[in-house]
């Protein structure tokens, strides 16, 4: 067992238990404090250093929260392997509305039945792939944050500012971005906006109208929609177990390619440095093709190192790169980023730089001061604790259960893909299981296009989210799947 000794006299004028934290956090981060070495405890940390055990308590509370150390009954406090927390360092020189997935008869046929009020039940669990969890937001930082942004009477919070996005949040986002995901840029390579959907308009208009754009199936339905919506030929390929193939693209030839690599949406697959490559040299044979990388759910993975972006590794200036804070702080805060190449941000400037940003000025500023006092780093490494607790609790769950087939991209995201096995199609089980209070969504409503069909599979392939759910209610939700699943012919359903 190591010994600590901290100087707590003078300095700023912080809390005595963040003082402990910050210490302990920074030699386990510069690897002074290596993985496996047990702490003191806590009534020895308080004599040691003449705090209350209560203060030494709050320290290692911060500490477990955040991944650097966990408790083992019995034993004591012993130092994680922090390889895979996040550290936001300086910034570097040079986030999706929920909502059921709409479009098909089946999915419009649920909605209809529960906005009529006919369910037999009210909703008790949403398994939704969109939720977050809420509960854990740090309420008390952002209400000091916003408090000190409007303590001055500062008229330029109330003009419009660059249409980009103010400086100081695109250098945050930059080293954000570098550090997390190993993107190479700086501030001036970014454009903030108001949600994906509004950043993929923009991007139409850099890129032209009359184009062909790839998108993987099933893929993300909000996506495709607006690139429809804004005169684009969409054309789908199957999504495979390791991503798209450059064979398929080549097939198609289109102008640009919408992706997924780090973690595809719904599947959970990750594409390997090979195809990745492959891609970018395909994109780079030709002038006008470009890869758009959605980083969908990249914040948060379980297991080994975060995979890099595909932007970390293009050295063509062919990656567009989008972002979201949606879900790594909130849906509402409606602040989305991303990531041009050289030529494209000049005729953004040539072309659209009249444009005014669609991110109030306040909201900006709160975030930067989020993001810049270590408050987002914080968060997320508390949220991938909160998050991994419960996927492993799902998962524990899942094993045994007769109706589970395969358990798909788990490890990573907000969701995990289960394969069932049962004469129920995908449409009866959502029915069922929402008639009990239990919402649930099948793969099919993920399926692109008005004419295409789900892959046959031997039974319903259920996407099930964790992000908002207790521990109780996920252990309810799949209680109730069991009873669907158990009458599978429906005979007894009414009398559930």
């Amino acid at each position: 067992m190591i010994e600590i000794m901290i100087d707590l006299q003078g300095g700023a004028k912080t809390p005595l238990y963040e003082k402990i934290y910050e210490y302990i956090k920074s030699e386990i981060v510069a690897g002074r404090i290596r993985k496996g070495e047990k702490l003191p405890s806590t009534r020895l940390l308080a004599e040691n250093l003449a705090v209350s055990r209560s203060t030494a308590t709050m320290a290692y509370e911060q500490l477990l929260a955040e991944g650097y150390i966990k408790a083992e009954p019995c034993r004591g406090f012993f130092v994680c392997d922090v390889t895979e927390l996040y550290r936001l360092g300086e910034t570097p020189v040079k986030q999706r509305t929920e909502e059921l997935p709409g479009g098909s008869p089946k999915a419009e046929s649920v909605r209809e039945k529960v906005h009529a009020g006919n369910m037999a039940c009210s909703l008790k669990v949403d398994f939704s792939p969109y939720a977050i969890d809420t509960a854990h937001f740090p309420y008390n930082i952002w209400r000091k944050i916003s408090r000190n942004v409007l303590l001055d009477d500062r008229e330029e919070l109330l003009l419009s500012g660059d249409g980009r996005g103010e400086e100081k949040l695109r250098r945050a986002i930059a080293g954000y971005l570098h550090h997390a995901r190993g993107v190479n840029c700086c501030a001036s390579d970014i454009i903030v906006g108001a949600g994906n959907e509004y950043l993929e308009i923009l991007l139409t208009q850099l890129l032209g109208r009359d184009k062909t754009i790839l998108m993987e199936n099933p893929g993300y339905p909000q996506a495709y929609r607006t690139f429809c919506n804004m005169g684009y030929e969409v054309r789908t390929v199957a999504a495979g177990t390791q991503g798209l193939l450059d064979a398929q693209v080549r097939s198609v030839e289109p102008d640009l390619v919408y992706m997924m690599p780090s973690h595809q949406f719904p599947l959970g697959t990750v594409m390997p440095l090979k195809q990745r490559l492959e891609l970018l040299k395909w994109a780079s044979e030709k002038k006008e093709r470009y890869l758009i990388e959605d980083d969908h759910d990249s914040e948060y993975r379980y297991r080994g190192k975060p995979i890099p972006s595909l932007q970390s590794v293009d050295r063509f200036g062919k990656v567009i790169y989008l972002g979201t804070f949606s879900k790594s702080i909130a849906p509402s805060l409606r602040i989305s980023y991303m990531v041009l190449p050289p030529q494209l941000m000049e005729k953004y400037r040539r072309e659209c730089g009249f444009y005014s940003t669609t991110v109030p000025r306040m909201q900006q500023e709160i975030l930067e001061e989020f993001i810049r006092e270590g408050h987002f780093e914080r968060h997320l490494n508390r949220m991938r604790g909160v998050y991994r607790s419960r996927h492993d609790f799902l998962l524990g769950e899942l094993k045994g259960r007769s109706w589970v087939k395969k358990v798909s991209g788990e490890h990573a995201g907000l969701h995990i893909l289960v394969e069932t096995e049962s004469e129920l199609s995908e449409e009866d089980v959502c029915e069922r299981a929402l008639a009990l209070g239990v919402k649930v969504s099948g793969i099919t409503g993920y399926y692109l296009g008005e004419n295409q069909t789900a892959e046959q599979k031997d039974g319903p392939v259920l996407l099930l989210g964790y992000g908002k759910l207790q521990e109780a209610e996920i252990e309810y939700g799949l209680t109730v799947l069991d009873s669907v699943f158990e009458d599978k012919k429906g005979g007894n359903f009414n009398d559930v």
